[in-house]
């Protein structure tokens, strides 16, 4: 299949998973220049694609030891989201995934911007689930699913402790240091690039850091800012600008695609963004109506300690959100 049939599969792809927008368009003029936008990223997707054979690297999956939780027992918990290197051969993300993450800040952009002032707090629950390998008394591995639901409350400018209840208990988190990428307030995504090549520049030079070539990480920066954003997108509430350039910057991830069937914690189905790493799929899960991100998860594509090709390792589902005036207090 040469580029010009492949791009012509992904596009049919798209319209067979993708319904018509919910949404109604934007102001006249936005919707051109997101239409620009769109129809740029697919071109550009094109003369990629007959320049780069399609190759995958491969990848190594990234294990953290946790605490015990018996005596002589050690827990392994998977990372959500674990990482590539950034290798050259990774083809661009799919005509399919840049229409559903455009569809999604479309979506965002139509929202209206809520007022938020300092002393509030940035509210979300979710429900969810992570798993773990737990090494028993008998020094067997059992695989263990942990309840990962939550409702929490994050101070909109970092002055005060972030309040999560988990299980009925409540928890202070205290602000460390400034706000950043890997800790940030609902302030400091306000004032983030909107537009989405520098956004993405300032993500993966933050990711470089610690996750660049000549980092001892296994994670390369397409993966982990393909991780990045999806932590701040789940962040609860963000700034419409915001979100919409977050969307539109991961769209110019390499190996970015879709999921064209996924379901989240709460059951919801859905169609999803996702990005492969070492026989895991990373996916952001979208209401196909409403463009809606309804959460993520990752899934098993092979056989391995963790589970049986097709097994759901984690999954977070994104339930409620919104401005609190009070840590504690429900939208």
């Amino acid at each position: 299949m040469n580029a010009e049939q492949r791009e012509q599969a992904e596009r049919e792809q798209a319209r067979r998973v993708l319904p018509p927008a919910a949404h109604p368009d934007p102001v006249p003029g936005r919707t051109d220049a997101r239409r620009r936008h769109l129809l740029s990223e697919i071109d550009r997707q094109t003369r990629a694609r007959s320049a780069r054979p399609v190759l995958r690297p491969k990848r190594r999956m990234v294990l953290v030891l946790g605490a015990a939780v018996a005596a002589g027992a050690a827990v392994v918990v998977l990372s959500l989201g674990s990482g590539t290197t950034g290798a050259p051969n990774v083809p661009p993300a799919s005509a399919a995934s840049v229409q559903v993450l455009e569809r999604a800040a479309l979506a965002a952009n139509a929202t209206s911007q809520t007022k938020v002032l300092d002393g509030q707090y940035v509210y979300v629950k979710t429900v969810g689930y992570t798993s773990v390998l737990s090494e028993n008394k008998a020094g067997q591995m059992e695989l263990l699913r942990e309840d990962d639901g939550m409702e929490q409350w994050t101070s909109v400018d970092g002055s005060e402790p972030t309040l999560q209840r988990k299980a009925g208990k409540d928890k202070l988190l205290p602000q460390e240091g400034p706000a950043n990428l890997n800790s940030p307030t609902y302030n400091f995504l306000a004032v983030l690039p909107t537009d989405p090549h520098a956004l993405l520049k300032q993500i993966r030079e933050d990711v470089e850091k610690n996750h660049g070539a000549g980092s001892d990480s296994t994670t390369g920066p397409d993966q982990q800012a393909f991780v990045t954003i999806g932590d701040l997108l789940r962040n609860g509430v963000t700034p419409p600008a915001t979100t919409a350039a977050l969307y539109r910057a991961a769209a110019l991830i390499p190996g970015v695609d879709i999921a064209p069937d996924a379901v989240d914690a709460a059951g919801r189905r859905g169609v999803a963004v996702a990005r492969v790493h070492d026989g895991e799929r990373t996916e952001w899960i979208f209401d196909a109506s409403t463009n809606r991100l309804l959460g993520e998860r990752t899934v098993l594509l092979k056989d391995n300690a963790w589970g049986k090709a097709g097994t759901v390792v984690t999954s977070i589902a994104l339930i409620s959100s919104g401005i609190a005036t009070e840590a504690g207090q429900t939208p």
